[in-house]
């Protein structure tokens, strides 16, 4: 595959809206849905046009939402950009519901839908066919109210601050002290953190459990039993059930959990500990300092682009150019809201990455993680429709981890002696072990939590430990700990703001270990795979993607352990 050069970004014409249109209220939007709903489609071409404009409206909506939602975590504290983002959610999203579902319809029911190509449109058809199916209109405020609520989630977060060593700082920024050679600094950074998030777990469990009982009752309101079964539709997991996270689940606790424990069970006999506690879980075991690729900002996306170029030239431009056009916003600061993500911008095509950085080695593969995902954006970019650039998660989790491996090859950009080259491989890879028994955790733990949805804070409590022991580790001491343990899953930001997105997170691990492992035996070709399978949006089921890939959906127990034993022997390759 030859390497795409790029041009200086430049928004592609509108064509059925004004160039300098832009969201300010409904009512200057509404013609463009009534136009929409009432236009008479005549042929074929007429409906293609159709649904050409029906998805430059879906973009030029789904860019202006992105960037309220973007400004709005970069600084929690602004009243504005909040209210902004919640007059798009309040006032505008409502609105636009109906109209949708009668979109949809009204396509399903052309008597022109069989004229199209139904291999190019398989999968959105399908998509469209669900949403129909699903959709109620007395659910339309219970979806704002929702909205709204889940960003109390960054709001409640973006606030805790710790004082370590005189300085206030972010918990983000005092996590960094775990990695601290000295044992007492560890605990007292840890105890601190702890201390301040239980000082918020009857705030986030009452949050939480107003948030479960709305998604319950949209479950119900849509004729399903619960919001499990109803989520399995919503989201569009055509490619897989319920038993296949079952035997996920049961994979990673039977061949990925023993492995863990025996890490741990090296690094209790390495620190010479008693007692492996939670604070010394990530301090490195050679005695040596955190790592530190970087210093700002700045630095990690000079190295990020230098370490992209020299796996292919055209994957470094894509973050020259979104760092060219702000783009990027990547250290953490007091106001910030948590996490990290690329968020697609349908309409210009150049994503935006957001970070909370501190010059940590997770940084790092944060930053190449969400690389992935911006690469993954811009292939997509010219794809005819807005919804065939918005792909599952299973298939946007694959980009950006496929990444974190690919990359491995170019740490040598952000690491000048190969001694802390080999700890920041060998730490990334028993991550990537670590993220599966974590995902499992986060995953049973929504099954529960929703197939029980009268349950109190209290049950879910007993429930989060039965299930964080059958995947945790078995030698970590909790002593002391217990409330701390009790309440992990509150870390966990998908739980109140994207409920039931994680699972996709293990599949994707398993596919981006396996594209690694294609990668190492033939670099050009999988890397040819790679992007002729993201290529794609989301105009294939994850079946043919994955295989566009060169690699399987699959996680049954005989292939996990292949995967895993596949680490294993890279881990001794790189050595101690």
């Amino acid at each position: 595959m030859e390497n795409k050069i790029l041009e200086t970004p430049t928004r592609p014409a509108r064509i059925f809206l004004p160039e300098n249109f832009a969201v300010e209220s409904w009512i200057e939007l509404e013609k463009y849905f009534e136009d929409l709903k009432n236009r008479n489609i005549a042929s074929e071409k007429e409906l293609e046009k159709w649904m050409i404009d029906r998805s430059e409206l879906d973009a030029i909506l789904e860019e202006d939402m992105a960037w309220r939602y973007i400004r709005m975590n970069i600084d929690t504290t602004d009243e504005k950009l909040t209210s902004a983002f919640n007059f798009f959610v309040q006032e505008i999203q409502p609105k636009m519901a109906p109209y949708e579902n009668f979109f949809n319809k009204k396509l399903v029911e052309s008597s022109f839908l069989k004229q199209l190509d139904q291999d190019k449109y398989f999968v959105y058809l399908r998509e469209i066919k669900k949403d129909i199916e699903i959709f109620r209109e007395k659910n339309i405020p219970i979806f704002t109210e929702m909205q709204t609520e889940q960003q109390k989630y960054g709001s409640i977060s973006s606030l805790m601050t710790v004082n370590i060593d005189g300085q206030e700082m972010t918990l983000q920024k005092a996590s960094n002290f775990l990695k601290d050679l000295d044992r007492s600094k560890r605990e007292e950074a840890y105890k601190k953190i702890k201390l301040r998030r239980l000082a918020d777990v009857d705030k986030l469990n009452k949050l939480y459990n107003h948030l479960v009982g709305l998604r319950n009752q949209v479950a119900l309101n849509a004729g399903f039993e619960n919001y499990v079964t109803y989520t399995f539709v919503s989201k569009g997991r055509f490619d897989y059930g319920i038993a296949d996270c079952e035997q996920f689940h049961a994979s990673i606790a039977g061949e990925i959990v023993p492995i863990l424990n025996q890490f741990d069970l090296e690094r209790k006999h390495a620190l010479n500990l008693n007692s492996l506690k939670p604070w010394d879980t990530e301090v490195d075991i050679s005695g040596k300092p955190p790592l530190k690729p970087f210093v700002t900002g700045q630095e990690l996306i000079e190295k990020t682009i230098t370490c992209f170029k020299r796996i292919r030239p055209f994957f470094g431009e894509c973050l020259e150019l979104m760092r060219d056009m702000g783009h990027l916003d990547l250290e953490s600061k007091k106001g910030k809201a948590p996490g990290g993500f690329n968020y697609p911008l349908y309409e210009i095509g150049y994503p935006f990455i957001y970070m909370n950085s501190v010059g940590s080695f997770r940084d790092l593969v944060t930053m190449v993680h969400e690389g992935g995902h911006a690469i993954h954006s811009v292939l997509t970019k010219d794809l005819e429709l807005t919804a065939f650039k918005s792909f599952p998660s299973e298939v946007a989790e694959l980009a950006s981890m496929s990444m974190e491996l690919i990359s491995m090859d170019h740490w040598d950009v952000f690491f000048d002696d190969k001694e802390s080259l080999k700890r920041a491989k060998r730490e990334q890879l028993e991550k990537v072990l670590q993220t599966l028994p974590w995902v499992a955790t986060i995953d049973k733990f929504q099954h529960w939590v929703y197939n029980n949805p009268n349950h109190n804070s209290e049950q879910r409590t007993k429930a989060w430990i039965e299930i964080y022991d059958q995947f945790g580790s078995k030698v970590i001491d909790w002593s002391g700990e217990e409330a701390a343990k009790a309440n992990l899953w509150q870390k966990q930001l998908h739980l109140y703001e994207v409920p039931f997105y994680y699972i996709e997170y293990g599949f994707a691990q398993l596919g981006a270990i396996a594209i690694w492992r294609n990668y190492k035996n033939n670099p050009q070709k999988a890397l040819d795979q790679y992007q002729d399978a993201l290529s794609l949006g989301y105009t294939k089921t994850l079946g043919e993607i994955y295989q566009t890939a060169g690699i399987k959906f699959d996680f049954n127990r005989a292939y996990v352990k292949e995967l895993a034993d596949f680490v294993k022997e890279e881990l001794i390759k790189i050595g101690h």
